[in-house]
């Protein structure tokens, strides 16, 4: 998932008469048979444990991630799901797997180095100096020109470390969620990295066109002096956890440039990258500031994947009956980064949105609208599976071919035919935490409903509802073009200190109960959906432009 602000929330009365409850939701003793199987005989862990421990890292382009694709697909349809499907986007670029990995230091004594290649790098075979590039203007690269040739450069700050006084995983109590509820509208949008005094900002994001352009400057010095490898530290994380992501490609600083990623199958030559753990890295940089002189193996060979330049999303549905047409959609992204499995980030979402497909499947409901399962791929690198989705079936705002200046208007939004037929998506990627309520994107027609929709599950911890948005997942693809697209609100546990993009984002992070009451919830809201005499109310639209969608650019 990618990253947004802060959440402002209000909390809604739950009193409501009953007309309107008879009006808007299914009978109680439904929703009851939605728990119990949801509880009982729950399988989300089980599909959980498949997606990550035998599937593994579903990086975008890869193998894995098309073995997801199927096996994901053949276990709905196994379900009793129908039209289980793959649908193809793109073209998306090369696929990128790790065959094999090793790094330490070798002299002056024997260091095993807890490190990730970055996503996308080349292989390399380096047995170098460890070398600290002390320079900030491109006069300061000149005194170690004919230096480097074979050289293993560190590239970055020294981090900080503190201890953790407070636990690294959190539930929000009731007294954040009553002082959240209390700020008012618009202050703040909704928190997904849950990042702290710990965390630190990813390097790669340079904060100016200056410093991109020194850094695109430094890149090619280094590429012609000749290094072997650039090591990053962390970006967040102590412990041994490292967060890694996609090497980085030098970008031209031209007004209009396209945006080079190193995924592209026309990607420029680049150096390897890898990504060392915090204390590792503190430790080398030092040891060198001591005077002492390191030499680092390290291997990495990597496989690319070019033969087949698309991606594809797995959807499959359960029909309904006298509104068959018309659809409630709900889903999760399907890949991940390839530091760890991809468990919290976000297998969870996906078992959680198969979880809650089979709930209504096992209990037989019939549903008067078509529900349909949509997990996405190539979310990491910009929402793109989703937002091909939408475009294929629901609308399309063409994207600008050059940056917008201020004041342009937006690019007008083409509708399909199937946009007037659909109701809703429902998304999950906030992690392993319990559902808390969910954000209303700023539509404020739904908020009341969905207050009545929590109410069973006041019990379970969920009552909150925001107007506010939260941003940096699927629910902006259909957002973006004025569908009703919405996120979850849910604990944070561990998701900005320990897992998000980790080497931890694994299995044993996972919170069992959090999943099983996460499926039910999620069933329980894509059933009401399929179930009411109207579609889901949608934000008003002004000059074809939407309001208060939230969406942001990756």
């Amino acid at each position: 998932m990618i990253r947004a602000s802060r959440l402002a929330l209000f909390s809604l009365g739950m009193a409501l008469s009953a007309p309107v409850w008879a009006q808007n939701s299914v009978p109680s003793e439904v929703i009851d048979k939605i728990k119990e199987e949801g509880t009982q005989r729950s399988q989300v862990m089980q599909t959980l444990s498949y997606l990550t421990d035998v599937i593994g890292p579903r990086l975008t382009g890869t193998p894995a991630l098309k073995r997801a694709n199927e096996w994901t697909r053949d276990t709905m349809e196994k379900w009793g799901l129908q039209n289980a499907h793959l649908e193809a986007w793109g073209p998306f670029g090369r696929g990128w797997t790790l065959e094999k990995f090793s790094a330490q230091v070798s002299s002056p004594q024997c260091i095993p180095l807890i490190a990730f290649p970055k996503a996308w790098s080349p292989s390399v075979r380096a047995n170098g100096q460890v070398m600290v590039v002390d320079a900030t203007d491109e006069a300061g690269l000149e005194q170690y020109r004919g230096k480097l040739k074979g050289a293993i450069i560190l590239n970055g700050r020294v981090r900080a470390l503190k201890a953790w006084f407070d636990p690294q995983g959190r539930r929000y109590t009731d007294e954040q969620l009553s002082k959240m509820a209390s700020a008012p509208l618009g202050a703040s949008g909704g928190n997904r990295g849950f990042r702290d005094e710990h965390d630190h900002e990813n390097e790669d994001e340079q904060p100016n066109p200056a410093a991109r352009e020194f850094a695109a400057k430094k890149s090619e010095f280094y590429q012609k002096e000749g290094v072997a490898l650039i090591v990053d530290p962390s970006f967040n994380g102590d412990g041994g956890t490292l967060f890694v992501q996609s090497a980085s490609v030098p970008q031209q600083t031209k007004p209009g440039s396209r945006r080079r990623s190193a995924y592209d199958k026309d990607a420029p030559k680049i150096i390897p990258q890898m990504v060392l753990a915090n204390e590792d890295y503190n430790r080398l940089s030092r040891m060198i500031q001591q005077g002492e002189t390191l030499t680092m193996q390290v291997e990495f060979r990597v496989k690319f994947h070019d033969k087949d330049l698309m991606a594809y999303n797995t959807v499959a549905e359960i029909p309904g009956s006298d509104k068959k047409d018309e659809v409630v959609m709900m889903g999760g992204h399907l890949d991940s980064w390839h530091g760890s499995t991809g468990a919290t980030d976000n297998a969870a979402g996906v078992a959680v949105a198969m979880e809650a497909a089979r709930i209504l499947k096992a209990l037989n409901l019939q549903p008067r609208r078509t529900i349909r399962v949509g997990l996405w791929t190539g979310e990491e690198q910009g929402l793109f599976g989703s937002r091909a989705y939408v475009a294929q079936h629901f609308a399309e705002r063409p994207t600008p071919t050059t940056p917008a200046s201020p004041g342009t208007p937006p690019q007008p939004i083409t509708y399909k035919p199937e946009h007037e037929k659909f109701s809703v998506y429902y998304n999950l990627d906030n992690g392993t935490g319990k559902i808390r309520g969910i954000y209303c994107q700023r539509n404020e027609a739904v908020a009341s409903l969905f207050g009545e929709w929590l109410t069973p599950f006041k019990d379970m911890g969920a009552s909150t509802v925001t107007l506010n948005n939260t941003g940096g997942t699927d629910h902006q693809s259909f957002d973006g073009v004025g569908l009703p697209g919405f996120q979850f609100i849910q604990d944070p546990v561990e998701y900005g200190t320990r897992t998000h993009h980790s080497n931890q984002d694994n299995y044993d992070r996972i919170q069992a109960d959090d999943m099983k009451q996460a499926a039910i919830i999620m069933a329980a809201f894509a059933y009401q959906s399929a179930m009411r005499e109207e579609k889901i109310p949608r934000k008003p639209v002004t000059g074809n432009r939407e309001q208060g969608t939230g969406n942001r650019t990756p």
